[in-house]
């Protein structure tokens, strides 16, 4: 399989390339889902397009088992600063994350299992809006669940492309991979005035330094040690003049954590940290909104996958993946199906790209290797 995925190589660089080229936001991947959908239908694949808005679905069997193979098509709202030939064409917007690739890669794995016969169902899940929610707050995961696309799955995998491991291995270890996050937004409510008269104000500025400090303590003092979790203040909005004190500063961030019983101490903690407003004359308005949950890899996916890269790539180049606090909506397939993701490494030697980084790219060779490892755990679980 991995002999036949590199035979494909140039074909799986010029998918990655048109698409890196031509990057498009979450639930407006419409010239990336038209070319997918195109080339599924030209392989003989069953084609449902508008999945979950813009997500496409390849299938082709009948009955089970049912396994699903993700990859996520949206970019990032990152200028490109790459001098590559295959550089981003749209001001703006980049594939910083690698999700061409996963595009590219489950291309080439529908190209594979084209020329295969197996018994139950084969099906492709191509999924908008990976990085962001829409004006529901619900990811891509969520609206192409809503539509059905992980009905009957037995078993759903999918692969993340990894700047900081090598071309030829890959990491994965089953368990609480990834954080859930959610997002906190408040207000602090001061009362105005003079620069020359705070006695005559309540700063809204002093308040919310306080309440920094207290929001930045709740990790280290108010949860227990061993639980991993992560607090972050992303922006920081107040005044417009230096010499007006504000009526409001405005804060938002995320919370990070990989238990239900850790979210919810954050959660408390939180609201407990922005209650100093109201002890220093001021007063305060906070929305917590939930997020993605934390990914799961279950210990049935995680066996499969370790046993396929281990006839594939040898058993030296499979390395433990360690936990993160990055979030990643396949949680959510996770969840409903046994499954998992693991990373594949694309690094490139001597000039490191960092994920949503204006520079990120990858190094190409990375891609049969991908398609070789999922083609052939797909086959593996079709054929028991």
């Amino acid at each position: 399989m991995l002999d036949r995925a590199r035979a494909i190589q140039d074909q799986l660089t010029a998918w990655r390339r048109d698409i890196h080229s031509h990057p498009e936001l979450g639930f407006q991947e419409a010239r990336t889902s038209a070319l997918v959908a195109e080339q599924l239908s030209a392989l003989g694949y069953r084609v449902r397009a508008a999945v979950g808005r813009t997500g496409v679905v390849g299938e082709r069997g009948a009955g089970h088992p049912i396994v699903a193979l993700r990859a996520d098509m949206d970019a990032l709202p990152i200028q490109e600063a790459s001098d590559v030939a295959y550089a981003s064409r749209t001001p703006g917007v980049m594939h910083a994350c690698g999700h061409d690739c996963h595009t590219a890669i489950l291309l080439g794995v529908a190209r594979l299992l084209s020329e295969e016969d197996f018994p139950g169902t084969l099906r492709l899940l191509f999924q908008p809006a990976e990085e962001t929610q829409d004006d529901e707050g619900k990811s891509g995961a969520q609206r192409m669940i809503e539509d059905g696309a992980i009905d009957g799955v037995d078993l759903a995998l999918a692969l993340h492309v990894d700047a900081q491991t090598p071309v030829g291995k890959i990491t994965l270890a089953a368990g609480r991979i990834n954080a859930g996050v959610d997002a906190f937004e408040a207000t602090i409510t001061g009362r105005g005035g003079h620069g020359a008269y705070p006695h005559l104000a309540v700063d809204p500025i002093l308040i919310a330094g306080h309440v920094i400090l207290a929001l930045h303590g709740i990790v280290s003092r108010r949860i227990h040690p061993r639980d991993p979790a992560v607090i972050s203040i992303g922006t920081i909005h107040g005044g417009k003049a230096g010499n007006v004190i504000p009526q409001h500063v405005r804060i938002k961030g995320t919370i990070r954590y990989t238990e239900v019983e850790v979210q919810e101490k954050l959660h408390a903690e939180i609201d407990r940290a922005f209650q100093i407003a109201q002890t220093l004359g001021g007063d305060y308005a906070l929305t917590i909104d939930r997020g993605y949950p934390p990914m799961v890899n279950s210990q049935e996916a995680v066996d499969l996958v370790r046993q396929v890269a281990e006839d594939l790539l040898g058993a030296e180049n499979i390395k433990p993946r360690r936990q993160e606090m990055g979030a990643e909506d396949f949680g959510y397939f996770s969840a409903i199906s046994s499954g998992a993701m693991f990373n594949l490494g694309c690094r490139i030697e001597g000039d490191e790209r960092f994920h949503h980084h204006p520079r990120f790219d990858v190094d190409e060779r990375c891609l049969p290797i991908g398609a070789a490892i999922l083609a052939r755990a797909a086959l593996h679980r079709l054929r028991g």
